[in-house]
């Protein structure tokens, strides 16, 4: 009960908009749990949108080495797209939507009839120095580091911007969500280190119910280090596993013998060389029934009884596995090649490095044989697993080693890239050796998502989705012109800005700028005398560049295509003016046809990057440093000798050494794009409609790739065997070095 002066107070406190002090929580509010973890802004409200899933591309086959029909090639992968079954899924996004539209939006029907989610590993960002930022390779030996966009930047900063209270609140969220997308049997392991284990230690308690932690596991990533510090080396992380109720899967697993064992265990060896160990016939307990009784004369030990029947014995006494030492005691053989091994335990020490076999050059990696415990220890072959930090997309590798559907997720778009390369890699492993493997796709919430940051309800009827985006267009062109640095103008259609004498159209949110928007704008800055225009956009129709700028410039006009990155929806970029438009990347291929038969050869690509001002670097380098950035759309290595000398050498010395990957789909218009948007219909029943976006899906059926044990690229495809002759439309998608794509369609007649 509140006094009266308490009374007072918390009205006055209340009135000013002053916080109450904590002495009032717990005579406002009901006594919380015995045991609770409570940080500034903790809530247990999540994120429950439903934004549709859109289709990036689809991989069924990793590649065909030669002519013929691809349908043939496709009877190696049973269940996967092509067979009707369930289609692995690679999420580019935001983990806090992806979460929301899974358990809440049309997937989760798929997820529930693929068995439902049995296994979740995350391996969130728990170390506060890390971030985003990455090296790649560029030319022989060179090593660029390349910087986190802004939208990876504000990951890392909303992750530990507060320090330990962001990382909680982040971690929180994303916690009941996957605790609410789990089947009932499912179960989580959440790796972690020692500075945040303790506290999300106590957030799993609450979320999954202290009375369901099933085990907290040591694994030791590395030796002790010799360094002289004033403390003990860190050389463990923590992984908790929890499950959602008493009825979890649980797969007991053995680890070979550790050396040492064997010598002290296996200490005999037969006629054969075989290492052998003698274990005891009895086993403690008495027994009343056959075990109980004497055995060729011979009574079990006192208080103890026989550890196999009678007929057991016989088959073994028979097979010359029972020995009888001096004194009469009985033991049988037990051989080294008919362990199991050792069942594992908590302590987990024979991961300790990461092989380079598996390196991929992505900084959070984790051992694969690390995440084959986790798999195999909380899923059996053909469960649904799942990783919704997958970074380098080992658990999804592992997972489609061992037979396990799965769904990975990352917000990073070069881990989305780095995980596609690996994941096309295991497919072509599996293939080689004769496994099964299964079809994937790569999703994001595309548009759906710039809706969504844009205020815009993507889940609205198209007329009222149409009139919410009238009301937020002065907005949202405001908001894209203040990042861009111009001012608005309003009586110059099609065009919505000025930067100096060059006028600016900027795209609509949701679609794409086309050939005919692009044009008009052309047209449009002839009429009004203006020799320069930009056109920004968050996506462009295929095959713009170069040719759309090179007719702008025959009619006497500078066009530049520029891409809307996503940072622009977070106003503490825009006010930093750390919002960074990058041109359209350009792609040219040819294409040679024979009969039914189609080539596809990539003959130039150009892109126009900068990530740091090559001039201030010189200038800040010390002598005898150098230094790799990007400069005007090449990427350079600045030196400064021991006299200060600064000299530039060009490190992508041809248009190829940008590239990191290219793919072609031979027949782009075969597949349309449909997604499914839930909305409440005439009665207020949320329904499923699906609905064409009016693209189409890129089935990846050809690819070359570059990896850190093989830089080749190949520039020319295998070739392509129609079914028939016609026209088709060829897609060539390529992805930079830093993990950007760009796509090209032409046409073929065969």
């Amino acid at each position: 009960m509140l006094t009266e002066e308490e009374k007072a107070e918390v009205r006055r406190l209340v009135d000013a908009g002053e916080p109450l002090p904590d002495k009032y929580r717990w005579k406002l509010f009901a006594q919380p749990r015995e045991t609770e973890l409570i940080w500034p802004g903790k809530t247990s409200e999540v994120a429950n949108v439903v934004l549709p899933f859109q289709t990036i591309e689809q991989i069924d086959e990793p590649r065909a080495e030669a002519s013929g029909a691809v349908g043939d090639l496709f009877q190696m992968a049973p269940g996967g797209r092509q067979s009707g079954g369930w289609a692995n899924k690679l999420i580019w996004g935001d983990n806090k939507l992806v979460l929301a539209s899974l358990k809440n939006g049309p997937l989760r029907r798929e997820i529930e009839a693929a068995g439902g989610l049995k296994l979740v590993y995350i391996d969130p960002p728990f170390d506060v120095g890390a971030d985003f930022s990455f090296d790649v390779e560029v030319g022989s030996g060179q090593t660029l580091s390349k910087q986190p966009n802004f939208i990876e930047d504000i990951a890392y900063r909303d992750t530990w911007g507060r320090g330990t209270d962001s990382f909680i609140s982040m971690i929180y969220e994303r916690l009941i969500s996957i605790q609410g997308l789990l089947s009932d049997n499912g179960s989580i392991f959440v790796h972690l280190d020692y500075r945040m284990a303790p506290y999300v230690r106590v957030a799993l308690d609450e979320i999954f119910g202290d009375n369901n932690i099933i085990n907290e596991i040591i694994w030791q990533k590395c030796n002790s280090k010799n360094f002289t510090s004033k403390s003990l080396s860190n050389i463990h992380d923590t992984i908790f596993l929890y499950s959602k109720s008493d009825r979890y899967a649980f797969n007991g697993i053995f680890d070979s013998l550790r050396e040492e064992y064997i010598e002290s265990a296996y200490r005999y060896t037969d006629e054969n060389g075989t290492r052998y160990r003698l274990l005891p016939l009895h086993a403690p307990g008495i027994r009343n029934g056959e075990t109980g009784q004497p055995w060729r004369n011979v009574v079990p030990f006192q208080g103890s009884h026989w550890r196999f029947r009678h007929s057991t014995l016989d088959e073994m006494d028979a097979a010359g596995l029972i020995k009888s030492s001096e004194n009469g005691v009985l033991s049988y053989k037990k051989d080294l090649k008919s362990s199991d091994g050792s069942r594992i335990g908590t302590i987990w020490l024979d991961a300790k490095q990461l092989p380079p076999t598996e390196k991929v050059d992505y900084p959070t990696q984790k051992p694969q044989t690390v995440l084959e415990k986790v798999v195999k220890i909380g899923s059996k072959e053909g469960d649904l697993v799942a990783d919704f930090f997958c970074g380098s997309g080992t658990t999804l590798a592992v997972a489609e080693k061992l037979g396990r559907k799965w769904i990975g997720c990352d917000l990073g778009r070069f881990a989305i890239h780095t995980s596609r390369k690996r994941l096309i890699g295991v497919q072509r492993e599996l293939k080689k050796e004769g496994k099964p493997y299964r079809a994937f796709e790569i999703l994001n919430l595309g548009k759906y998502e710039r809706q969504y940051f844009a205020g815009i309800d993507p889940a609205l009827p198209e007329p009222e989705r149409r009139a919410q985006s009238a009301k937020k267009e002065d907005e949202y062109l405001s908001l894209i012109l203040s990042a861009y640095r111009a001012e608005r103008v309003r009586q110059s259609p099609p065009f919505h800005g000025r930067k100096g004498a060059t006028l600016i159209h900027v795209g609509p949110v949701d679609a794409p700028i086309t050939r005919a928007a692009v044009s008009e704008a052309v047209d449009s800055a002839i009429k009004l005398g203006v020799t320069a225009i930009d056109c920004l956009g968050f996506e462009f129709e295929m095959g713009l560049i170069p040719q759309v700028a090179e007719d702008a410039r025959q009619k006497g006009v500078r066009l530049a295509l520029r891409y809307i990155p996503k940072d622009v929806f977070d106003k503490r970029a825009v006010e930093k003016n750390q919002v960074v438009f990058y041109d359209v990347a350009y792609v040219e291929v040819q294409t040679k046809k024979k009969g039914l038969e189609a080539v596809v050869q990539l003959s130039d690509f150009g892109v126009s990057y900068r990530q740091e001002d090559a001039g201030a670097l010189a200038g800040e380098l010390k002598n005898g440093a150098s230094k790799v950035t990007v400069d005007q759309g090449q990427v350079v290595k600045i030196s400064k000798d021991k006299k200060g000398v600064i000299t530039r050498e060009v490190l992508t010395k041809q248009w190829s050494d940008w590239i990191d990957y290219w793919s072609v789909d031979f027949d782009y218009h075969s597949t349309r794009e449909i997604i499914t948007m839930t909305a409440p219909d005439a009665k207020g029943r949320m329904t499923d409609r699906p609905q064409w976006t009016g693209g189409y899906i890129f089935e990846n059926e050809w690819q070359s790739f570059r990896t850190r044990r093989d830089r080749k690229l190949e520039l020319t495809s295998a070739p392509h065997v129609y079914p028939s002759k016609g026209r088709y439309a060829i897609a060539v998608k390529v992805i930079d070095i830093f993990g950007n794509d760009t796509t090209k369609v032409v046409e073929v007649t065969v």
